[in-house]
């Protein structure tokens, strides 16, 4: 299992990701790769950071495990959470730490 880093994404910005929605996969666009503050702590395997992603679909997916594949990050699981709504779709957040 690979351990992903803010730089696996920091220079994603604005590339799609794609989601396995289990009917189909859908495109999410990365929009902000960004540190979070965090105590520097003994066996500590990453620092923490969060990820936007924006989907254009009306339809709000549910927070939980997606499968996602991104040509330069490669397949992972990643825990997504909505957070806002524009009027283009929804903002999701992932958060590692």
């Amino acid at each position: 299992m690979q351990i992903l880093t803010l730089e696996h994404f920091a220079s994603r910005i604005n590339e799609t990701f794609t989601v396995d929605l289990g009917h189909g996969k859908s495109p999410f666009v990365l929009v902000e790769a960004r540190p979070l503050p965090a105590a520097a702590v003994p066996g500590m395997v990453r620092a923490p950071f969060s990820l936007l992603f924006h989907h254009t679909s009306a339809v709000l997916f549910p927070q939980r495990i997606y499968q996602m594949e991104n040509p330069g990050v490669g397949d992972f699981g990643i825990f997504l959470v909505p957070v806002a709504r524009n009027q283009d779709g929804f903002v999701y957040q992932a958060v590692f730490n």
